[in-house]
């Protein structure tokens, strides 16, 4: 008789590194997420920057490592390590309990009466003290490697795969000469120790899956998942200005455009990125730009004459912290509303946002097709949360995204001039580009008949107005593109959520926990914000006692959005703590829902 082969455990941790801007923390985050999904686990990682200059200020960076598929950030993390006594201090509390506090034991400095994290360590933590500086000295005769050192310990202490952080750390360091070398005896150094210590805690690390470690998988930011996006899609040229936190997009395209013959722009504002952008879209070029919230004020404008000229174009948005300069280093959901009803004029416009990092990859290339199937700009909406935060994405051998979708112009008969706006029964017309022999044209940002030359009868404008707007609607059938999508309990439930954006993580990880206690729940993304999926959504509406949204602006502009399109009441959920919503108020407002029922859900909701 066979002993039954023994389960390996589910691991689900969560380690933050926590320190001040210039001692590591970010690089210490960097070299560990990449080390452990190398050794095959699945990662969700994000980085918080403060708004300071180098030297001031507090870096945190938190990872979840997990053997199943996870949706955001746990609300508490297992591990904390603390490079810094001032900034960690204040973050104790987010340790479980019985979880680890990994903290330098020997100050060189008196400090004030409980200024050192042990001093607040809370009744169920465990302590691990570790000598980070004299180690640090010890093994590279300075000081500027006690992240490394403490990283060492942490993967001493838990028995992680030794050499996935020496690939990682040669990795990173070995273009610069001999500082891969004193890294690596940082590391060799803590990790001795830790793997020395006496274990306090109850966190464990269990052996990633057996096929986790063979597949082809990426760990991969939103911004630069978008990147990846773009180039898969054949983006010809990019102009852009620098804005936090959208500039990463323009880094790494300034880095990938030419290895495969395109070119990227610096422009002296975002006016002028935009102009360029839409002149370039005007020619037949795949042409984008990316911003923030203060970029995309400046770009309108040039947006309506991208909208009423029918220019393909691409605009990445990656919100943060407003209004005006607001918080530059926080993200933030309140760009929903410039996105889908700024600018003047009736100027409809393409808008889908993205729920993680492999949609990212996805919006960032569909969004060319879009852009010149239905000839518009099309508005892609990340947020710093989302452009900042590291996942595994396991990609496809080939990019999924066509070459080219645009409308062909048929052959006309001698004479016929080309009507470059003329309305057709799916109101696209027949696109010619600048140059096109018997297809000469006429653009401009006035509206125009189907020549286009200028035109203000009332009737061509309520003609040409319902051409601009009816052709967005088969946006909503677009090919291979999840416009939106329901997850969880099917049929009639007391709870429901609708949810956009990287705030569909925290909603899905609380809908789990909420059907884990028996509440009847399910949670719907939508990617698709502009044209709105009306009936899907609806569809869905019709199943729930009680729909909730919640998302991380102050308006509830999403509530507002589904209100204005179908007429119907939600509860909305809107906070502004400028990090993730929290999962537990989520799944705590799912308790408070299902217990009163719709009567009393927005008093109880506004209570809260």
């Amino acid at each position: 008789m066979t002993r039954p082969a023994k389960e390996t455990p589910s691991t689900d941790i969560q380690v933050a590194i926590c320190g001040s801007a210039g001692e590591g923390t970010i690089a210490a985050g960097d070299i560990l997420r990449s080390a452990l999904a190398e050794a095959g686990y699945r990662i969700i990682s994000f980085d918080t920057y403060p708004p300071e200059i180098r030297g001031f200020g507090k870096c945190i960076a938190r990872l979840r490592v997990t053997t199943e598929q996870a949706y955001s950030l746990k609300q508490q993390s297992d591990v904390l390590i603390a490079l810094n006594d001032e900034h960690a201090i204040p973050h104790i509390g987010e340790v479980r309990d019985f979880g680890a506090v990994i903290y330098d034991g020997h100050s060189i400095a008196k400090l004030p009466e409980g200024g050192h994290v042990s001093g607040h360590l809370r009744a169920g933590q465990l302590p691990y003290p570790v000598s980070l500086r004299e180690l640090c000295e010890k093994a590279t005769g300075g000081n500027r490697s006690r992240n490394i050192v403490a990283l060492g310990f942490l993967a001493g202490v838990y028995q992680l795969p030794k050499d996935a952080f020496l690939r990682i750390i040669t990795k990173k360091f070995g273009k610069k000469p001999g500082v891969a070398e004193q890294n690596q005896a940082a590391f060799e150094t803590g990790y001795t120790v830790g793997e020395a210590a006496f274990r306090l805690d109850d966190v464990v690390f269990g052996a990633p899956k057996r096929d986790a470690a063979t597949r082809d998988v990426v760990m991969i930011n939103g911004n630069a998942a978008t990147v990846r996006g773009a180039v898969d899609a054949g983006i010809d040229c990019f102009f852009g200005y620098p804005i936090t936190p959208a500039t990463s997009i323009m880094e790494r395209l300034a880095s990938e455009m030419p290895k495969h013959g395109k070119r990227l722009l610096q422009t002296e504002d975002e006016i002028s990125a935009i102009a360029a952008t839409i002149g370039a879209g005007y020619t037949g070029a795949r042409a984008a730009t990316a911003t923030s919230g203060p970029g995309l004020s400046l770009m309108q404008e040039m947006l309506g004459l991208g909208v009423i000229a029918e220019v393909p174009s691409v605009v990445f948005v990656s919100q943060r912290g407003g209004p005006s300069t607001g918080m530059p280093t926080k993200t933030e959901q309140s760009d929903l509303s410039a996105a889908v009803h700024g600018g003047h004029g009736d100027a409809q416009k393409i808008v889908i946002a993205p729920t993680n990092v492999e949609g990212c990859y996805r919006c960032g290339g569909k969004a060319f097709e879009m852009a010149e199937a239905y000839q518009t700009p099309v508005v892609v909406l990340l947020d710093l949360y989302l452009s900042n935060r590291y996942e595994t994405v396991q990609f496809g051998a080939r990019p999924p995204f066509e070459a080219n979708c645009s409308k062909p112009r048929a052959k006309a008969a001698p004479g016929e001039p080309y009507r470059r706006f003329a309305l057709t029964e799916d109101f696209v017309s027949p696109r010619a580009l600048p140059g096109e022999p018997g297809a000469m044209h006429t653009i401009t940002g006035l509206e125009h008949n189907e020549l286009g030359r200028p035109n203000d009868q009332g009737d061509m404008h309520e003609r040409m107005s319902k051409k601009r707007h009816e052709k967005l609607k088969a946006a909503l059938k677009h090919p291979d593109f999840t416009h939106c999508k329901r997850f969880g309990d099917e049929g009639r439930i007391k709870v429901g959520m609708l949810a956009w954006g990287s705030t569909f993580g925290e909603c899905l990880e609380a809908m789990f926990k909420a059907r884990a206690e028996g509440i009847p729940c399910a949670a719907m993304k939508v990617v698709m914000l502009s044209p709105f999926p009306v009936e899907p959504v609806s569809a869905f509406m019709d199943d729930c006692d009680v729909v909730l949204v919640p998302e991380v602006n102050y308006e509830g502009q999403f509530a507002r959005l589904i209100q204005g399109e179908l007429g119907r009441p939600v509860v909305s959920l809107a906070r502004v703590p400028g990090v993730p919503l929290p999962v537990d108020e989520i799944l705590e407002t799912i308790r408070r829902l299902a217990a009163s029922g719709p009567r009393d859900a927005a008093r109880l909701v506004r209570a809260a």
